[in-house]
């Protein structure tokens, strides 16, 4: 899939082989996620150069392996973050390659995942093994949705049972972080404009459901959790989206920024008066390293978590190449992954 103009069509078409780095692998491509950050990119949200392939979350086999790569082979099963650490830097050394300041993204800073074939560098920091009982549709979804979710929840939030928690958003992040939050006993409320993507969150554990159709938001939320929740997430990334979860808050609340906030200036709005009043704590997350995989995938393994209940339809590209510039339109319920081999 190949981006030529910044909110033009999409097609499909044959293009170069990629070539393999010394440090990194090629992944042949089993399932992609058609993620809303993909249409951030083609929307002109971020700083790609054209012509542009996108796509950064995924799963697959390695068909090639670099001359400097020392723990991958051939036909290791294998995903990693969208955030590619560079492996060298103080960040990556103590295991925070998600912040990497010499990171690269697949689908954003080279050409991503909507595709046969796509890169990993730096192999040996960023790949992380699928087990054997894990689904390619089920490790794609960690890349960027499932695994932002469960960071910002455990790592970010350090959201504990029992806490109320409003996820504001009930797409791939959201129900990602519905789905978490009600593994760690929280009680769930979930925001969103869709009642498709409502009646999915109460499917996957949402305690309560709340239509974002014009409702005063936090004033729902407080009545229900009688003072607010403990923790919010704005998993859509919008000021209103944004304001109500901060607002949705009692007293010394948490709230975690999921959701991009793009704007002309760079600065995104936020009720920090409210911030200020009630000592609330404003937490961006973004992303996880590949370091911290290994108790997701176990949690995965064993069924604890099941991030493949969240996959609503798998496409071939030429169908991903429709549906990518109509995400902001006319979102889905769940997620929608590509498989690349499917005509």
């Amino acid at each position: 899939m190949v981006m030529d103009s910044i909110r033009g069509p999409v097609t499909v078409r044959e293009v170069a082989d990629p070539n393999v780095p010394a440090d990194g692998v090629v992944v042949s491509v089993r399932a992609t996620g058609l993620c809303r950050s993909d249409w951030h990119a083609w929307a002109g949200h971020d700083d790609i150069a054209l012509p542009h392939t996108p796509g950064h979350e995924f799963s697959g086999v390695i068909s090639e392996v670099g001359s400097d790569v020392e723990g991958w082979l051939v036909g290791d099963r294998v995903t990693t973050p969208f955030v590619i650490g560079c492996g060298r830097c103080e960040w990556c050394s103590r295991g925070d390659a998600q912040v990497c300041p010499h990171q690269q993204r697949p689908g954003f800073t080279y050409a991503g995942s909507f595709a046969e074939r796509v890169i990993v560098p730096a192999a040996d920091v960023n790949l992380v093994g699928i087990p054997d009982g894990v689904s390619f549709e089920a490790a794609a979804a960690l890349g960027c949705r499932f695994a932002t979710a469960y960071r910002a929840l455990i790592a970010r939030a350090a959201l504990s049972g029992g806490e109320w928690i409003t996820i504001v958003g009930a797409g791939g992040v959201g129900l990602s972080a519905v789905m978490i939050a009600r593994a760690l006993g929280a009680r769930v409320i979930a925001v969103d404009r869709s009642h498709a993507a409502l009646q999915t969150a109460s499917e996957v554990g949402a305690e309560h459901v709340v239509a974002a159709d014009g409702r005063d938001v936090p004033a729902i939320v407080h009545e229900l959790t009688g003072g607010g929740s403990h923790v919010s997430v704005d998993a859509v990334g919008s000021e209103q989206t944004a304001s109500d979860a901060i607002l949705s808050l009692r007293r010394r609340g948490r709230h975690v920024q999921i959701g991009l906030l793009p704007s002309a200036s760079g600065r995104s709005a936020a009720p920090l008066a409210r911030v200020i009043a009630w000592e609330l704590d404003l937490l961006g997350s973004h992303g996880m390293a590949a370091v911290d995989y290994p108790g997701m995938m176990a949690l995965i393994g064993d069924g604890s978590l099941r991030p493949q209940d969240l996959v609503q339809r798998v496409v071939g590209l030429e169908e991903g190449a429709r549906l990518l510039p109509e995400m902001d339109s006319a979102p889905a319920a769940g997620m929608t992954m590509i498989d690349p081999q499917l005509v």
